[in-house]
C-alpha cells in the first residue's frame, strides 16, 4: 500500500500508539495528558508528506473539518426512536420493534441501540418492563451486556482493573439471566440468543458451549447477519480460536449468502492486525466480488450496510482499486463511525488517511 509519510513521521505516531496503549488509553486521550512539549516528540516539525496530498472535494467528498467519529444511525425511525429514549419516552422504541416483526437483522441492530441508551439510563426501560413487553425483556438483556462493556472499557486486558473485571463478570451474570428470560418470554425470537453470543465470547464459554448457544440462533435464522459477526468475533485468535477457525467459519458464511460476503473482509482485518497478510488475497476478492454488488442492490439500506461499506473500502484500497474505493467514500460522507476505522485508536484519522489513499490512486475527476 502506498505510504502517505516518510519514516520518520510513521516511527513517531507508531511510538504515540504503542505509549498510548501501554497506558490502556487511546491516542486522543493520552495526546491530552501531554505538554506541548512531549507532544512535539511524537510529530516532528521537520516530517512531510512524501505525495502531495490530494484534494478530496475534487471527488465530491466533504473536507476532513467535516469528518466525525461520533456514533451515526442511517435508519432515521430508529434514530428518532433512540432520540426519544434518552428523552424518556420508550413507546417511540416499542413501537418500532413491533413493527419491525421477523426482520430479525434490523430488529438485532434496533435493540442493540436501544440497549445502548438503556445502559446509559434504565429509568425508560423499567417503565417498558412493566408494560409486559417481550421486546422490553430483548432490550434489557442487550443494556446489560453493553453496561458490562462500559465498566471493562475498550483497554487491553493487562490494563482492566481487577475492581473493573469483578463488575464485568458481575454484570455479565445478570446479562445472562437476562438474555435467558427474554428467550422464554418470545421463543421464536434469534434476538436473545445473538445477544447470548456476546455473553458467551464475555464470559470466556468453551467452545462446545458455545456452540450450543450458536445452535439456537441459527435454529431460529440461518442466516442471521449480527449472530455470524458475534460468531466471528469469537473465533478470532484474540478471543477463543484461531485463524484457521476464524477463516473456515468466514468462508462458510460468504458462501451461505451476499448479506454475510462481508464477514470475509472482516476475517482479512483482523489477520492484518495479527500481522498475518489477507487483504492481498483470494479469499478477499471472493468476499468483495459477493459484498459489492449487494451493497448496491438488496443490501443498501442493510442495517449493516455502512459496516461492510468501510471493510470494502479498506480492502479496496489495499488492493489498489482505488477508483471503487472513492464511491464508497461518497456514501459515508463524513461519518468515520464504523468499527474497521477505530481499531488504531485513531478513527478519524484512518477514516481520512484512507479516504487520501484512495483520492491519490483514483483517476482525477
Amino acid at each position: 500500500m502506498l505510504s502517505l509519510f516518510n519514516s520518520k513521521r510513521r516511527k513517531a505516531a507508531v511510538a504515540l500508539v504503542k505509549a498510548a496503549r501501554a497506558r490502556g488509553m487511546s491516542v486522543e486521550d493520552y495526546a491530552k495528558t501531554l505538554s506541548p512539549a512531549e507532544l512535539a516528540q511524537y510529530v516532528p516539525q521537520d516530517a512531510k508528506p512524501e505525495v502531495e496530498m490530494p484534494d478530496v472535494a475534487l471527488w465530491g467528498l466533504p473536507p476532513d473539518s467535516a469528518v466525525t467519529a461520533a456514533k451515526f444511525i442511517a435508519d432515521a425511525h430508529l434514530a428518532e426512536a433512540v432520540t426519544a429514549y434518552r428523552a424518556g419516552d420508550w413507546q417511540p422504541g416499542a413501537a418500532l420493534l413491533a413493527d419491525l416483526g421477523t426482520d430479525w437483522d434490523r430488529r438485532a441492530f434496533a435493540v442493540q441501540q436501544l440497549g445502548d441508551a438503556a445502559a446509559d439510563d434504565d429509568a425508560p426501560l423499567k417503565a417498558w418492563r412493566a408494560s409486559g413487553s417481550a421486546d422490553a425483556e430483548a432490550v434489557h438483556a442487550q443494556g446489560l451486556v453493553a453496561l458490562a462493556w462500559q465498566i471493562r472499557t475498550g483497554a487491553t486486558t493487562d490494563h482492566v482493573s481487577q475492581d473493573q473485571w469483578a463488575g464485568f463478570f458481575r454484570v455479565l451474570d445478570e446479562a445472562e439471566a437476562a438474555a435467558r428470560a427474554a428467550t422464554e418470554a418470545a421463543p421464536e425470537d434469534p434476538t436473545p440468543w445473538w445477544t447470548m453470543l456476546t455473553v458467551a465470547r464475555g464470559r470466556q464459554y468453551g467452545n462446545d458451549d458455545f456452540r450450543g448457544v450458536w445452535a439456537e440462533l441459527v435454529a431460529r435464522d440461518p442466516l442471521h447477519r449480527p449472530g455470524h459477526e458475534q460468531a466471528l468475533q469469537y473465533w478470532c485468535a484474540k478471543w477463543f480460536g484461531s485463524h484457521e477457525q476464524m477463516f473456515a467459519f468466514a468462508d462458510e458464511a460468504v458462501a451461505k449468502a451476499p448479506k454475510l460476503a462481508g464477514l470475509g473482509l472482516v476475517a482479512a482485518h483482523e489477520a492484518e492486525e495479527k500481522e498475518v497478510g489477507a487483504w492481498k488475497s483470494d479469499r478477499t476478492s471472493r468476499a468483495l466480488d459477493g459484498v459489492l454488488p449487494w451493497l448496491a442492490g438488496e443490501g443498501r439500506d442493510h442495517p449493516a450496510n455502512l459496516r461492510d461499506r468501510a471493510y470494502a473500502a479498506k480492502a479496496l484500497v489495499e488492493n489498489g482499486r482505488c477508483d471503487e474505493a472513492v464511491e464508497q467514500f461518497k456514501v459515508f460522507g463524513e461519518h468515520a463511525d464504523a468499527l474497521v476505522w477505530a481499531y488504531g485508536g485513531r478513527p478519524g484519522y484512518e477514516f481520512i488517511k484512507t479516504r487520501y489513499l484512495a483520492c491519490h490512486g483514483a483517476p482525477r475527476p
